[in-house]
Formats: C-alpha cells, structure tokens, sequence
C-alpha cells in the first residue's frame, strides 16, 4: 500500500465547523438532499452501497441480511426520541462494544453530541432517506453522508440498535462510522479512546488503575465535570477470558463507559461511589452498591433520586470506588479540550500538529533498538520557551497516532506498535545523524511501545530545546502517523526536514596528452580500439570499456553496468549532442566515477556491493546532495530492492538523474535572473 510524503509542517488544530464533504460527488449534505427532493426519490450511497462488501470483507454472513430503512421496520421512526441517552445504546451482533461506551459517553455532553449528530434531521416532510454525521479524523473534522438502508434479520436491526424501537439515531450513527473505516467488520475491537478522539478531536490519556496516583478519584470528578469522556475495562489474560463473566457481574475484554462518580451518606460516613455502564444494556455488578444490594437502604430516599438510582436492567450501576480498583484494569480519558487533570487549575493547551510518513527504505528506521536505521526516521524539534505558571519547568502532552490503520484491515493492514523517544537538542540544524543517537541517551520517551492507535503520554522538562524521533517498534513498517503536541505555553515546533540544496565541484579540466597518467594512456589505447579514429564511442561501446575496466577493479563487487546506464552516462557528459562520448568528456566522467566508488565503499559497510536505502541520506550528502524526506522517498521506491538494497549501478543513475536535473535548474535560474534583469532595465 502506498504511503506517500505528509508535510510535516506544525497546524492549527481544526475546527468543527470547518467539516470536510466526504461524498465522492463532491457534493455536501444539503445539495444531496434537495437533489433527492426534487426528484423523489430516496437517497442511496453509491460510496457505500447496502450489500455484504460494506458489511464484511473477511467472511460472509452466517444469515441473510436484509437491508431495510427504518419505515420499512417500523410504523411512524424517528430520529431522536427525548433526547439522546446512554440508554439508547444497545449491543448488536458486532464486536464495537469499544464503539458503544464512547458513544454513551457522547450523550452526556449535549454540545458534544450536537457536534457529532446533527440534530435538525428526522423523518418529517422532508425525509430523503438520507442522513450525515461528524468525526474528526488527524486533525480533520469530517461530514459523512450516509442512507438509511440498515442490516436486519427478520425485521429487526443486526448491530447497534436503540431500547426504544422507533429511534434509529444510534444505528445510523454506528453506519456512518462503519463507512468512515470502510465496512462494519472494520469495527470490530478496539480501543474506546480511539472513539472518543474521532467524536471530540480531543486527546486522550490512559491509566493503569493499580498505578493510579493517589488522587486518581479527584482527576476522574474533575473529568466528568468537565464533560470529558471515560471508558474503562478489564484486562484478560488470553483469548478464552474475552467477554467472560466474573462472579461479580463483570465482563472482562469488555468496553464500560463511566458515566458519573459522587459521594453518599452511609451510617454516618461518605462513601466514595462511581457509576458504570455497560453498553450491552444489561448485565450488571452484583457486588455492593448494585442496584439490589442492601446498602441502599441505608441510604436516604433524596440522596438515590440525587444520584438518579434505580433498580432497573439497564447496564447501568453503581460500585463503590474502591472495588473499582479492585476489579477493573484501565481507564481511558479523552479530554473534550486538553484541560490539565492533574491540578486543579483549569486551563487551555498550546496545540501543534505534524503529518508525517514511515516510509520504508529510507523513513522508517524502528526503534533505538535498531540504531543503524533509527535516525532516519522522522524528527520534530520542540523549542520548550516559556515556564509554567509557579513552576520550574514545562508540561507537554506528546500524542503519536498512527492513521487510517483500521479503514485499510481490509487489505491485510494491523495495528502497528507504535512509540517515540525525546532527546535534547545539540546547537546543530538539520536531520541528526546515526553517531549523535549512539553516544546521547534519551531525556524522555513514551512509556511503552504498544500496538494501539495512539500513544500519548505527558511530560515536564526543563526549558530548552529537545529533538522528539516518532517511531514504529519494528524497521521497514510503512504508515501515515499524525503528532500532536498540546503545551501549557506555547511552544515552537519544526519538523528537521533537509533544505534540498546542492554542492558539486567544479568539472575537471581534461589533462593534455603530454600529461596523461597511465591509467589515462591505458583508457586513451583501449578507446582508439573500441572507436576508430574518431575517439568517440557510443553507448554500447561505453559498456564495453567501463565494464573493462571495472573489472578490473578490485575493492568493489560490482556486476556489468547496464546499458541503460550507459545511456545515462552519455546524457549527462555529451556536450556536442551528437549522442555519443568523446575521449575528453569520458575522462572527466572517469574522475566523477572514483569519486562516486569512493562514496559507495564509504558506506556499503559489509562490502557486498551494495548499501542500505536508510544510508542513503548520508551517501548522497557525500556526493553533494542534500535532499529533503519527499525526494528521498521517491529516490528510494526509484532504486532500491524488495531488501532496501542499492547497487552501485543503480547509486550511479541516481546519481547521474540527479545531476542533470540540477543542470536544468541552474539553467532555469539564470534564464530567469536574465529575464528580470530585463524587466528592470526596461
């Protein structure tokens, strides 16, 4: 799959309001709609048509679907029926319980929800069977058109449904979400975080509950007042525990969503409590404080209608918070805006983002564990400038997302352990070379190196400046990735991108005859016995002699230069344009050769005869070359192998492409200095 160069500039974030059309038309919601109107008819997505490509791509259904809309389901649906509630959610025959909770947590915060789920859409007069909703996508927020065609099976929904029947605003919200990552089969597992980004834009930290600091009750008060949205589940310890049921009512594997925390009055004293939810909507905790448990009698009848609780099936209960501890594992918070939970201070994030690739052969470089490939990766410089308030040094949020990894599983595409690792900065500019990496341990770095889709941790450091190096764990793994850094003051960032530029000697002057060395005499008989007496030889001709004489040359293993190359060769020295060389033009094109030998031992480390794709960077520096991550990549696809391996035929054509493209520059720079010069005479 290709992976092509991302300008890794520092963004803006984007705004909600700013909702990118999505619809291969080019069309927004409203035109589709009225065209629907107008003509009377019902809208169908041609992007995602109901049929079992948008359902699975790994497997067909164990029973035949029926993709039905909902008047065909139900008399009289409609959209939204008082109000969206987290009892609107209930599990279908998919595995996006991740999905579900996020979705519960949307419906606490009705600003949140408004912004995810147009609510001025019904089934009213102007019905078109067509309906969108919004994610944010990599600092992208995104309008998804979909039609209301919705799987079903003996005239009830498949997957996510709603408790009342006639309401269909969840359903059609798990569709569009399903066609954002290609088909509902794309949705299964995953991480209730990665939800709660794509419905906020947010970013989203994770805790260890048994590792939770001491003030763990506080930052999840403080969470929900704030209308952040938690998830939380129960680790296992294999595949057979997934979604198994403790003694206790618990799933383990399984997403909850939490969905309030308070304290009560009990025989005297205050108990910490929390409220769970289980998207199944149903299924509950058994233990203390369950809906039936006797400890609500002790409790007074203003105190339960404060905190809403009532003995019904619904999934939702309370636990008290310190068996939460106790039997759940993680924690997941996306903050709505990324409002410090640590203190009690709230206050807004500085906010850069950078798009970049790991491309590999030549930016995809793994982790430090793989020291000859991991400089290459891509690099960020962080100017930390300016202190916190009151304090001595500088918090930032470091959150590396790799993209589009769930909307391309269809094509074989996984997860990717992902990670990064931050270093201070050396009074240098530019990309930093492999010596810097092996003699400066890192000052910071991403807890663990974890196959999720976003890695995101929070940091204090001191004032300075600091290189950050996103990574996978693995070389040659190819993404997009997408790195945010929110800062309690602003900070600078740039990506240490090469400026191209280019640095090349002078051309020798050809030595005169008298003056001619012996290897020169040698080339001069050998081309008088290949030419005539002409002394000019054509490519086929330069094959022979280079391949000769190469031969002959011990300290590197090289196969015949193709004749391509010797093609190439003319191209760049053949000053008369009659297409073929001249003694003169191929001795100074023999002096160029050595050097580019030179550069190949310099780096082909094993003497194989060829070098690695990530040491090209530094060969062509070398050679004079300072090329940028975009041309790299593409010098890379052009001339390595399947092994990320460059021979030095293929070294030397790039080589040669290179510098005829730079003679084209040159002369496109003078022609137009010339050209303005002009302009100002006149």
């Amino acid at each position: 799959m290709p992976y092509l160069y991302q300008d890794s500039k520092p963004r803006l974030p984007a705004l909600p309001r700013a909702a990118r059309a999505t619809h291969s038309s080019g069309k927004v919601y409203e035109e589709l709609k009225q065209e629907c109107l107008c003509r009377g008819v019902l809208f169908e997505d041609s992007d995602f048509p109901a049929c079992n490509s948008s359902l699975f791509f790994s497997e067909k259904p164990r029973v035949p679907f029926i993709w039905k809309r909902p008047g065909d389901i139900v008399k009289d649906p409609k959209f939204i029926v008082g109000g969206a509630t987290r009892t609107d959610i209930c599990q279908g025959d998919l595995g996006d319980c991740w999905l579900l909770a996020a979705i519960a947590s949307l419906t606490l915060n009705e600003k949140t929800l408004a912004r995810v789920v147009p609510l001025d859409q019904n089934f009213g007069p102007d019905y078109a069977g067509i309906f969108h909703f919004q994610f944010w996508q990599h600092n992208e927020w995104l309008d998804v058109v979909i039609d209301d065609r919705l799987p079903t099976f003996k005239g009830r929904l498949v997957f996510l449904h709603s408790a009342e029947h006639k309401e269909f605003w969840s359903a059609l919200l798990e569709k569009a979400y399903a066609k954002l990552n290609s088909s509902y089969e794309a949705l299964k597992g995953g991480s209730t975080i990665e939800a709660m980004e794509d419905f906020t834009g947010g970013v989203g930290e994770m805790y260890e509950v048994k590792n939770a600091p001491d003030n763990f009750y506080e930052i999840l008060e403080k969470a929900l007042k704030r209308c952040s949205m938690v998830g939380c589940s129960i680790d296992t310890s294999s595949d057979a525990e997934s979604e198994a049921k403790t003694r206790f009512g618990l799933i383990k594997g399984h997403a909850y969503s939490v969905t309030g925390i308070d304290e009560v009055s009990y025989r005297g004293q205050q108990v910490q409590l929390i409220k769970i939810r289980n998207p199944w909507g149903q299924v509950e905790w058994n233990g203390p404080w369950s809906d039936n448990s006797l400890e609500w009698r002790s409790v007074s009848p203003s105190e339960q209608r404060h905190l809403s609780q009532a003995a019904l099936d619904d999934g939702e209960f309370w636990m008290k918070f310190e068996d939460f501890k106790v039997h759940f594992d993680k924690v997941e918070i996306c903050n709505l805006t990324p409002d410090a939970l640590e203190d009690s201070t709230a206050h807004k994030w500085e906010v850069t983002i950078h798009q970049g690739s790991w491309v590999r052969g030549s930016t995809a470089g793994g982790c430090r564990n793989f020291l000859e490939t991991f400089w290459t990766n891509p690099q960020i410089k962080l100017h930390l400038t300016e202190k916190d308030d009151g304090q001595d040094d500088c918090t930032f949020i470091a959150a590396l997302m790799q993209k589009n990894r769930r909307k391309l599983k269809k094509l074989g595409a996984e997860m990717l352990t992902i990670g990064y690792s931050i270093y201070e900065s050396p009074n240098k500019d530019g990309h930093l070379g492999k010596d810097f990496f092996r003699y400066h341990p890192s000052k910071a770095r991403s807890k663990t190196y974890i196959n999720l889709r976003e890695v995101s941790n929070r940091f204090k450091l001191p004032l300075g400046d600091y290189i950050l190096v996103p990574t996978t764990f693995e070389p040659h793994q190819e993404a997009d990735f997408c790195l945010r850094i929110f800062s309690e003051k602003k900070a600078i960032t740039e990506d240490l991108d090469e400026n191209v530029a280019i640095d090349l000697p002078e051309p020798p002057n050809p030595t005169p005859s008298p003056q001619e060395t012996e290897e020169e005499k040698h080339f001069r008989a050998l081309f008088e016995q290949i030419s005539g007496k002409d002394m000019e030889v054509s490519a086929e001709e330069l094959q022979y002699v280079l391949n000769a004489v190469l031969k002959r040359t011990k300290n590197i293993k090289l196969k015949s230069l193709s004749l391509i190359s010797c093609q190439n060769i003319i191209s760049l020295m053949d000053t008369s344009g009659n297409g073929k060389l001249e003694f003169n033009e191929f001795k100074v094109f023999w002096e160029k050769l050595k050097k580019w030998i030179n550069i190949f031992l310099q780096f082909d480390f094993d003497k194989s005869g060829s070098m690695s794709s990530y040491e090209l960077r530094s060969a062509l520096k070398a050679a004079g070359y300072q090329l940028n991550n975009y041309l790299l990549q593409l010098i890379v696809l052009r001339y390595s192998d399947e092994q990320f391996q460059i021979k030095f035929d293929d070294f030397m054509n790039c080589l040669i492409r290179l510098e005829n493209a730079s003679r084209v520059f040159q002369a496109l720079s003078v022609k137009n200095n010339e050209f303005i010069n002009l302009n100002i005479g006149e």
